[in-house]
């Protein structure tokens, strides 16, 4: 039983990544599902699909993270831009990332409805996913969807986060480039956005920035350039730029996707890019030790026991929240 059960997963596997290689949406979708599952049969074969897809040769592909605070038209601007990239011979990749309650454990999973002209393209993959409320506003298996959709042919890859907060920065560990989208007029809500945020922006866009709003949205801009200057660029080979656009008309996408262009091109000739990749593995292959030490840890019966009993200690304040995580640690180690 548990050998046929083995060879029919290895035929799963197999026939994914022969679709996936081929450019199969379908067979996109199937191993993005799989990836997301939770059951443990899936996480195996999804850990043998991605080290098979892994191996797939593809040029390099663009990985780009966009946030911004809600209202600032994310969605709008993505469907925009991937349409205009489609036009220019590129094969775009959407993953956007929904909020979950935390509660529940659902999603909205409302940006294929607000992507469908985009959506219905043929050369282009958009895939709402719920972030299960995890840390940081992307899918704990976001990575692993990217390394699918860059298997399947796509050149560029776009995250859409949740929205601007502390934990958004985690998505930075997954993508080249991050852009951060900003409204005109949007003074106080430049004070809103915290530090660490803009710190990681490589490219600002001034949103909605035409018509009524074009005066507006110049202030805007050089109230963004001021603030930028008083912050350390975190790539050695450049300044972050702040662009103004507008989505819905089109205006400057081009300025925008062709500073894109002039920022990979300074990553590659830096070979800051090659440190980039390798860095990036290297965080996330220690955030998946810690998220599989806490789920086993989670399933030990004599560590859950004595977490309970101490957890009760602590709400009551009888020890420090240090004294009992060690305790719990301990037991755990002595009893994996």
């Amino acid at each position: 039983m548990g050998q046929t059960r083995h060879s029919s997963s290895l035929r799963t596997v197999e026939a994914l990544v022969a679709g996936i290689r081929q450019g199969d949406r379908a067979s996109l979708a199937r191993g993005i599902t799989l990836v997301e599952s939770t059951r443990s049969d899936h996480q195996q074969e999804a850990r043998k699909l991605v080290s098979e897809c892994i191996k797939i040769p593809r040029p390099r592909s663009l990985r780009i993270g966009l946030t911004g605070t809600p209202g600032v038209g994310k969605s709008t601007f993505i469907e925009s831009l991937g349409m205009r990239l489609l036009q220019k011979g590129h094969r775009v990749s959407v993953l956007a990332v929904d909020p979950s309650s935390t509660r529940s454990g659902g999603s909205i999973l409302g940006d294929k409805t607000r992507m469908q002209e985009l959506s219905a393209a043929s050369n282009a993959y958009v895939r709402p996913s719920p972030n299960r409320g995890s840390l940081g506003g992307v899918a704990r298996n976001t990575l692993d969807s990217i390394i699918l959709t860059e298997a399947c042919g796509f050149d560029v890859c776009l995250v859409e986060t949740v929205g601007v907060g502390q934990s958004e920065t985690m998505v930075s560990d997954m993508v080249d480039m991050f852009v951060l989208l900003m409204q005109p007029g949007s003074g106080d809500e430049l004070q809103g956005v915290k530090r660490g945020i803009m710190e990681l922006a490589d490219l600002v866009v001034v949103n909605k920035a035409d018509g009524a709003m074009e005066l507006a949205a110049k202030l805007t801009r050089s109230e963004i350039v001021n603030a930028l200057h008083l912050m350390i660029p975190r790539r050695e080979s450049w300044s972050p730029k702040v662009v103004r656009a507008s989505a819905a008309t089109g205006y400057n996408l081009d300025r925008v996707w062709s500073t894109v262009l002039h920022y990979f091109d300074k990553l590659e000739k830096s070979g800051e890019w090659d440190a980039l990749r390798a860095d990036q593995r290297r965080k996330w292959m220690w955030r998946e030790v810690s998220h599989l030490l806490l789920a086993r840890l989670d399933r030990n019966p004599a560590s859950h026991k004595i977490a309970q009993l101490l957890e009760a200690d602590v709400l009551n304040g009888s020890i420090p929240a240090g004294v009992a995580a060690e305790q719990i640690v301990s037991k755990f180690l002595s009893n994996p």
